[in-house]
């Protein structure tokens, strides 16, 4: 009798320590679904990263042309990762790639953009990360495919390898480009 009240917390707490554990097995964020997907790409206004780049407003996003809006920054390690296939995703024809570049100095993320290239034609810089928080960005880099009436149809969180960029984002982009 003695020895069960030794054993039953010990019990209790290997039994709770399993379903812990287990509730952090729960998918990683990049598989976590957008509530965006379907939805208008939220209004922002946010300023150009700085003087040698244009911003691009909500209604950029519904100009009858497919968006790409890649979220990144200077300190992202995937986000260095992924500049290839951002190149050669701005060599696609008929779309726009847009930038926001999120919790970061314009000083950095220009050293960053000349590092590794920059394949954006407009950049917004997010530097609070207010707006990130509107568009559902959990870490970046992440990536949304916006369709020419402004509608997000895909939301990719991630570095954008050749693999995801042919098997994700260039679907979503001939998908977004049908009339719907």
């Amino acid at each position: 009798m003695k020895r069960l009240i030794y054993i039953v917390p010990v019990l209790l707490f290997v039994g709770l320590a399993i379903v812990l554990f287990r509730s952090l097995s729960g998918p990683p964020p990049g598989d976590l679904p957008s509530v965006l997907i379907g939805k208008p790409a939220p209004t922002t206004l946010l300023p150009a990263l700085d003087a040698k780049t244009q911003a691009f407003a909500t209604s950029d996003l519904r100009a009858g042309h497919v968006t790409v809006v890649n979220v990144f920054a200077s300190w992202c390690v995937p986000c260095r990762e992924e500049a290839p296939a951002l190149e050669a995703l701005s060599q696609v024809r008929g779309i726009g790639l847009y930038g926001i570049v999120q919790k970061d100095t314009p000083e950095r993320a220009r050293a960053f953009l000349s590092e590794v290239g920059n394949p954006f034609t407009h950049i917004d810089l997010d530097a609070d990360g207010r707006a990130s928080i509107e568009w559902g960005v959990y870490g970046v880099p992440e990536t949304f495919v916006i369709d020419g009436h402004g509608v997000i149809r895909l939301r990719y969180a991630g570095a954008i390898t050749p693999e995801v960029l042919s098997g994700t984002i260039l679907p979503a982009i001939r998908s977004a480009s049908t009339p719907s």
